[in-house]
């Protein structure tokens, strides 16, 4: 089209060019009208062209699309053709079928007989006379009888064969013709005016009376299934002040954030739906959304009643029509005159426990039946932190629906009057085991006196005046758990923090640490083992009175594998079976002879015991048994008679010493001690002279006895009133070092640093 349009733009140029003058045709023998027809008749050429070239295209397009619609049309022929032929298959197979199983044999005349043939497309049956060829080979000789002729068994008649030729269901009827596939109609076109009702209420609060707090608005929920789409409706109200009819427009509702909307699927009744941010409570739905839901296999649940809204029944009631009430005719008089001074007594409580600062109050409610007035007085307690003053409520009488006033009434303004109140309080209202309620407080009636019990007998036949306990139970004290041992500390001090908020310190008995601060038990023991090696181990558990702690030191023995020293430093030691909330510890009445001691789980055997020990137990007869101290007695005396005298004597700190020597073992003693001083700093001049200042009590610049008996004590050295007298009181070295037996301070330092340095 494009080419062709310029060709006729060019063609028309070219006319339009011949006809004025032109004088600057570049060659001058052509004249400017043969310019033109040059250029008409060259745009009339590819027009031309162009006019058969879209021609050509066009007819190639219109071919291919007629060769389709042939191909699909002869298509649809041997479609056609193909279920014709089908069907004719299957009646000749029928035909054939039926006529083989019966008889293909028809008696026609005497010698002969007729053969049906069946040709391929006819539905009618011809028959063929064959001759009688009497029995030959090929025909069945069970099916000849005699003579030769076929038996008439199992053979059609003619009519039958008639029938089966020209009345077939299939040749009647004609053949079976397909079902049509029904028409795609599209879901906005079958759901179109189908629409589901359903009905609902939200509650809507109101915040702005103080005679309502909410009202209940009804709406009807309509959903369009052409779309999913719905609407919202509000029935309108006369005199309603609010905005109702149209409450949402037609339109999909969103169902949660994540895009989804509702469906029909997530109506029912019973849900309650959110919708902008308000709740609809859907009750009940039409007759034909209840169809739909039942043909689409969903259950409808029961309907719901829809709450009443209490403005529209403070409306219906204010709308009511109000009788006269008729002026009682009982005058007053009377009862003021017959039941005067006649009062019920009745015992109540005020449980107001519930409130801060609460408690239980008991009162006496007095009712007047002259008149019909209350009034209730307090029962004040010693020391009760309250006021004396007993009434607690004036005498009066005592609304019984105090609080039920209409809610016209101007509560904010002005007090109820006896026009608002409908009932009191009356003497059949009180009756033990009763609760009244007087101005917003709870009355528990639980007894009454004689004259009340008598009266109510009398009038109103009763007997029952069983009184109720309101006696408060106290609760039982709470048992405090203490928790498990976590093994941090010693057991009172994790007891400490337990049992109070701030943790305290343990009780010391000072006394006791002042009796026995140098008074230590000793006792020799063995391990309880099964390894043969542990049977040359020997211990000394020393027995501290002053805080009831246990020390564990193992006697170093050469070639043993063993090198002793301390084994368990001081502490408590829990017998088995003890609990953390009960704890037994081990005590010195539990150390006898071949008695066993568990220590955490090593258990020792007492094979021995210290000669103190004894002289202490006899010296505290009312603290020991005499069975344990005759125990004792008789292994430290055998022990006596049958030591013997050691070679060396070793001054190990926290060692035992030994109870003989021999002379000459000073020397060694003196060594031995030196090396324990110097090991522990003794030689230094600054502790030297600490030590010298703390032990040197009388201020004589001289050591004696005393003083390194302070010292060996306070080090933990053999130093023991029974060790140190027994090795001559270390008096036998300082005459040998020193004058008079004592030494002066340089003296002592030189006498120690004489000796050789420790290892």
């Amino acid at each position: 089209m494009l080419i062709v349009g310029i060709s006729l733009l060019g063609t028309l140029l070219g006319f339009t060019y011949g006809s004025y003058d032109s004088r600057w045709v570049p060659y001058p023998r052509f004249n400017k009208l043969s310019w033109a027809f040059a250029v008409a008749i060259i745009s009339l050429i590819f027009t031309i062209a162009s006019f058969f070239t879209m021609l050509v295209f066009y007819l190639k397009v219109n071919a291919k699309i007629i060769k389709a619609r042939l191909i699909e049309q002869q298509n649809m022929v041997d479609n056609d053709d193909e279920v014709q032929d089908d069907d004719d298959r299957n009646i000749d197979d029928e035909i054939q079928k039926i006529a083989s199983t019966s008889a293909s044999r028809i008696y026609s005349q005497p010698g002969g007989y007729q053969k049906m043939s069946v040709p391929s497309g006819d539905a009618r049956i011809g028959f063929e006379v064959i001759e009688d060829l009497g029995d030959s080979g090929n025909e069945d000789p069970i099916a000849v009888g005699i003579g030769g002729y076929p038996l008439k068994v199992n053979q059609l008649t003619e009519s039958e064969l008639d029938e089966l030729a020209n009345f077939h269901p299939t040749l009647s009827c004609g053949r079976n013709k397909q079902t049509p596939v029904p028409e795609f109609v599209p879901g906005h076109v079958a759901l179109d005016k189908k629409v589901l009702r359903f009905y609902a209420y939200f509650k809507e609060s109101v915040t702005e009376s103080q005679n309502e707090h909410y009202r209940v608005r009804n709406v009807i929920i309509y959903y369009y299934l052409e779309d999913d789409t719905m609407h919202i409706y509000e029935p309108m109200q006369a005199n309603s002040g609010l905005s109702q009819g149209w409450l949402l427009k037609r339109q999909r509702i969103p169902k949660n954030d994540c895009g989804e909307y509702y469906s029909w699927k997530d109506l029912n009744i019973g849900l309650s739906i959110t919708i902008y941010g308000r709740v609809y409570r859907v009750t009940n739905c039409d007759e034909f959304t209840r169809n739909f839901f039942e043909s689409e296999g969903i259950e409808v649940n029961e309907p719901e009643s829809i709450p009443t809204d209490p403005y529209l029944e403070f409306r219906a009631r204010r709308d009511e029509v109000r009788g006269n009430i008729t002026k009682s005719t009982f005058d007053s008089r009377r009862q003021f005159c017959e039941l005067d001074r006649q009062v019920l007594r009745f015992y109540a409580v005020w449980d107001d426990r519930k409130e801060l600062f609460g408690d239980l109050r008991r009162c006496s409610i007095l009712y007047f039946l002259n008149d019909d007035t209350m009034e209730v007085r307090e029962h004040h307690l010693r020391n009760d932190g309250r006021d004396p003053c007993s009434l607690l409520i004036r005498r009066h009488r005592f609304p019984k629906d105090r609080d039920d006033v209409p809610v016209t009434f101007p509560s904010v303004c002005l007090e109820i009057s006896s026009s608002e109140i409908k009932e009191y309080y009356s003497p059949k209202d009180l009756r033990i085991g009763e609760s009244i309620v007087i101005y917003g407080r709870a009355f528990l009636l639980y007894d009454c006196d004689s004259f009340t019990k008598a009266w109510y007998y009398q009038n109103f036949g009763l007997t029952d005046f069983k009184p109720i306990d309101v006696e408060p139970v106290k609760p039982e004290p709470q048992k405090m758990e203490i928790p498990f041992y976590n093994g941090f500390g010693s057991l009172e001090d994790s007891l400490a923090s337990c049992r109070s908020f701030l943790p305290k310190t343990p009780k010391v008995d000072f006394g006791k640490q002042v009796d026995y601060s140098t008074k230590v038990l000793r006792y020799g023991a063995k391990l309880v083992s099964v390894h043969p090696n542990d049977d040359l181990r020997k211990f000394i558990i020393s027995y501290r009175l002053a805080d009831d702690m246990v020390q564990i030191w193992e006697v170093p023995i050469q070639n043993t594998g063993f090198p002793g020293g301390t084994f368990l430093k001081r502490t408590r030691i829990a017998k088995p079976g003890s609990t953390t909330e009960t704890p037994k510890y081990y005590g010195p009445r539990d150390f006898s002879l071949g008695s066993i001691i568990d220590v955490f789980g090593t258990r020792f055997v007492i094979t021995d015991a210290d000669e103190y020990v004894v002289k202490f137990m006899e010296a505290n007869r009312d603290q020991f048994p005499d069975s344990l101290i005759e125990n004792l007695s008789a292994k430290v005396a055998l022990n006596i008679i049958d030591k013997k005298v050691p070679d060396s004597r070793s001054c190990k700190k926290g060692g035992a010493a030994n109870l003989k020597r021999t002379p000459g073992d000073v020397d060694k003693m003196v060594d031995d001690l030196a090396l324990q001083f110097r090991k522990l700093g003794l030689s230094d001049v600054i502790r030297m002279d600490e030590l010298f200042l703390k032990y040197n009590k009388d201020r004589l610049c001289y050591i004696d006895i005393e003083n390194l008996k302070d010292i060996c004590k306070k080090l933990q050295l053999p130093g023991d009133d029974d060790v140190l007298n027994k090795v001559s009181h270390f008096c036998e070295f300082l005459d040998k070092y020193g004058n008079d037996g004592r030494m002066t301070l340089d003296e002592f330092r030189a006498f120690l640093q004489s000796k050789p340095k420790p290892e």
